[in-house]
């Protein structure tokens, strides 16, 4: 919604311009043809889009961010009380119990720095509603972003608090690289917009060409620690043989991954060479000129489209695309947007205006603005220095933070690939004696994770299965490192409803509760085509025993330890 002044500005720019277009339709007859010529390139450069402008950029950038807002705070909403809220594996009052207690039990701001949250001011008698409120309102604000296309720095911002607020207290839910990928793509966002305006083409807030620079800074760094961590880090990466491997053990298969994984030896390698080419020396074309720039663009886009395609890695690739879009302007987005009215009608009269000499008189808004992005470059540049020099050292580490904001961040994945993939797969059985070799375990099924054999791989990108994904990196540890298993084990054992309902298929479902439960171990490969069980997608073979079995007596002094609420409380 634009201002009252913008609205009289953008009419009278309209009427400047309509006067031009009439004055050239009723040009004299008799002009000679050089002078028909140029009236009619003159009316051809009000109907086309130039270079060197992102008024349409910004929009499309700023819809990008909105989405992947809203699918983070639509994860948020439907599996934080779960997993962090009052009743949750880890909830998060504890943690931040523990952070209160660790800076000197007040909440102050040495609390706040060390967990940036809103949760501090508010009320923590009803975390699940606050946890709740938090993900509802950032839902909101998204969605209007998403739907009208236009945002102003205090809505953006708005949404950077909410989510930093959610992932600063998720603990191991909210670890993956892709949380402090949006905190800073979102972070970079809210210097896109105007201050209050909420109008798509706000006359006298152009996009400022320090705040594109930062998205393409962004994906370059990306792209960068991605394939340096990989060059630096597993040796199949160097023999070009970890595509062999990767869409078999990914932590989310999707059923292309079951396909891609049968295809031929010489096309693995070749995915492992286009995939150091993308990585490692095309985001270097962004410096080269807008051409070489859009180039990267493209490839990058295309690249992140292949691996969603390929397999289900939460909203990452589609993130990874929003910065990808800073490489394109006005004249080479101007496509998606509908001609003759609207925001690209907007964007060509401001281009013709200004291709007639006509610049809006500066303002003390207009010369804030100007020293706020000096700024933003300035700071963006000094906290890029250690992420620089972390790119450069032979000791790389990924996917850190240097500041407590997470606005500048290093970034990388898959710098090693697993051999083989292993599950643990939860198991419980109404039998009395769980040692009885006459007993029957039913397994439980996770939403997505790999468990039944017949089950097809599923399809969820951009959503993103938290507790499926640490499942994964569990059973590459020990129940002792990954206590929270054992905790989901008591909370089976009394049919606890709100972790059943992260959870695709419960065996005791309308029945008494199960009185043992057990996790156990196996190694799972994909079946190939043709060849193995029929209907089978996956065939396993057990290791051993994860966790041993467990009743809810048994759990009594380990859940009373670590100050979890008993299940059958």
């Amino acid at each position: 919604m634009a201002t009252h002044s913008e609205s009289s500005e953008i009419t009278l720019r309209k009427r400047r311009v309509e006067t031009r277009k009439t004055t050239t339709t009723h040009s004299d007859d008799n002009t000679p043809n050089n002078e028909e010529d140029t009236c009619k390139a003159k009316k051809q450069e009000l109907v086309t889009l130039q270079t060197g402008t992102y008024w349409l950029t910004r929009i499309v950038l700023l819809r990008s961010i909105a989405f992947i807002y809203f699918i983070a705070f639509t994860v948020a909403y439907n599996q934080n009380k779960q997993l962090i809220g009052e009743r949750g594996l880890l909830p998060c009052k504890d943690y931040l119990l523990s952070v209160k207690r660790y800076v000197g039990g007040k909440i102050d701001m040495s609390a706040f720095a060390y967990t940036p949250s809103i949760l501090w001011f508010l009320d923590w008698t009803d975390m699940d509603a606050n946890l709740d409120g938090i993900a509802l309102v950032g839902m909101a604000l998204s969605g209007f972003v998403l739907l009208t296309g236009t945002a102003n720095m205090i809505i953006m911002a708005m949404l950077w608090v909410l989510y930093h607020s959610l992932v600063s207290v998720g603990c191991g839910w909210f670890s993956f690289s892709w949380e402090s990928q949006l905190l800073e793509t979102g972070f970079l966002g809210i210097f896109l917009c105007p201050v209050w305006s909420l109008s798509q083409v706000p006359p006298r807030c152009p996009p400022s060409l320090i705040s594109i620079w930062t998205f393409r800074w962004l994906i370059v760094r990306i792209m960068l620690g991605a394939g340096l961590i990989k060059i630096r880090g597993d040796r199949c990466w160097r023999d070009l043989t970890c595509m062999d491997y990767h869409y078999e053990t990914q932590p989310v298969p999707n059923p292309m991954s079951y396909y891609m994984h049968q295809s031929p030896w010489w096309f693995h390698r070749f995915e492992v060479l286009s995939n150091h080419f993308i990585e490692l020396i095309v985001p270097l074309f962004t410096f080269l000129g807008r051409r070489m720039c859009m180039v990267n663009g493209t490839l990058q886009i295309v690249f992140q489209v292949t691996l969603i395609v390929s397999g289900n890695l939460s909203f990452l690739n589609w993130l990874t695309i929003v910065p990808s879009l800073a490489c394109f302007d006005d004249a080479s987005l101007g496509f998606l947007f509908s001609s003759g009215r609207g925001a690209k009608q907007a964007v060509l009269d401001l281009q013709a205006e200004e291709a007639s000499g006509w610049t809006p008189k500066p303002t003390r808004g207009m010369l804030f603005r100007r020293v706020v992005n000096v700024a933003l470059g300035v700071l963006i540049g000094y906290l890029s220095v250690p992420v620089v020099l972390n790119l450069l050292s032979s000791k790389q580490v990924m996917n850190t933070s240097f500041d407590p904001l997470r606005i500048v961040n290093t970034y990388g994945a898959f710098g090693s690939i697993t051999k083989e993939r292993t599950e643990v797969i939860l198991q419980g059985t109404m039998n009395e004696n769980p040692k009885d070799p006459e007993a029957v375990w039913e397994e439980y099924q996770f939403l997505c994770k790999p468990g039944d054999l017949t089950r097809r791989p599923c399809l969820i990108s951009p959503y993103h299965y938290r507790l499926d994904w640490l499942m994964w990196f569990a059973a590459f540890q020990t129940y002792e490192q990954s206590e929270w298993v054992i905790h989901i084990a008591g909370r089976l054992l009394a049919n606890d409803t709100s972790i059943l309902s992260l959870m695709e298929y419960n065996p005791f479902q309308g029945r008494d509760n199960p009185r043992w439960v057990r996790g156990e171990h196996f190694k799972y490969r994909f079946t190939l085509p043709g060849s193995g069980p029929r209907g089978k997608w996956w065939v396993r073979e057990r290791i051993g025993a994860y966790f041993p079995a467990v009743d809810l007596v048994a759990l009594r002094g380990y859940f009373k330890s670590r100050n979890w609420p008993h299940p059958d409380l």
